[in-house]
């Protein structure tokens, strides 16, 4: 059966772009065409809602051709979290996950902080959810959902985000995949999770969506209104800017930094070295007469 990689057209779920853009302020001509075209696509596949059915990958059940640093770190997670991914997942999209909970543990490990449990965790920008087995080991959650406003994509094999999403949190309690824009969304949650989330209109044109989606602010604002008070927010940027960035819209919003970690070690090779952060509530600062944006966050 097919791995989603071998079915995407230029793209990877599990890739995204390493190098980050913060151009000036408004948007040039070259991304305004992109952005069109890619609103037509955006409006043709969500009316559309295209569906083939539920689609399951193969298990792996073995792990072949790793490194002896990335078998010994394997081996470690697998102890640790009770999970061996590849007997639910295909080899590629495995590794993956195990990676995705290399990050969780690796900055757990360095914020010496308590892991919550038995929650709701509420995902943000999940594309199709292959790491959903990731967030399920690392928070055991009593509740898991992903939020995904571009769930009805078409891979070259005719199924969309969604077919793969079903077959993703297929055996996974109390699971759930929504199509949503997550600006939107009004759902309490103990953690909330955004792995990349678009930071920079860069990135956000990069997996083809329009400008207009481009609401960085937006986000963060919607993520501190649905974050249970006692909750966490955890986000994964591509890089050092970009999460300074992130940082200073987060603090701008009243959230708190519980802890910043630039990780150095990865199972997957990376170009840059991403940085994961962990977010509480604090006290919302008086909105200044002066936009602090960096950047446009609507096309007019």
């Amino acid at each position: 059966m097919l791995s989603e990689a071998a079915c995407l057209i230029g793209e990877h779920e599990g890739s995204l772009p390493a190098a980050i853009d913060v151009p000036p302020p408004g948007y040039s001509i070259h991304q305004r065409l992109r952005s069109g075209y890619h609103a037509v696509r955006y409006r043709l596949s969500n009316g559309l809602r295209w569906s083939l059915g539920e689609h399951c990958e193969l298990p792996a059940d073995h792990l072949l051709d790793l490194t002896m640093e990335q078998r010994s770190r394997v081996a470690v997670l697998q102890r640790r979290y009770g999970m061996k991914f590849e007997a639910y997942l295909n080899a590629d999209t495995a590794l993956r996950n195990y990676d995705y909970l290399d990050l969780l543990d690796q900055a757990w490990t360095d914020w010496n902080l308590s892991r919550p449990s038995h929650g709701i965790v509420c995902d943000v920008g999940s594309a199709n959810f292959w790491y959903a087995r990731a967030i399920q080991a690392f928070f055991r959650p009593k509740q898991l959902i992903g939020v995904e406003v571009d769930g009805y994509r078409l891979y070259r094999n005719g199924h969309s985000r969604w077919d793969y999403a079903r077959g993703y949190l297929r055996g996974l309690p109390n699971a759930t995949f929504q199509v949503e824009d997550y600006v939107r969304v009004r759902q309490r949650a103990d953690v909330i999770t955004a792995w990349f989330p678009f930071i920079t209109p860069g990135p956000l044109l990069a997996w083809r969506l329009p400008l207009s989606m481009y609401a960085p602010e937006s986000l963060i604002r919607s993520i501190m209104a649905n974050l249970h008070v006692n909750g966490v927010f955890v986000m994964v940027n591509h890089n050092q800017a970009e999460a300074d960035i992130a940082a200073a819209l987060c603090r701008a919003v009243g959230l708190d930094n519980a802890g910043s970690t630039r990780i150095k070690r990865s199972l997957r090779s990376r170009l840059v070295s991403p940085v994961i952060s962990c977010w509480r509530r604090g006290i919302i600062q008086a909105p200044s007469r002066r936009s602090p944006w960096p950047f446009p966050s609507r096309l007019r």
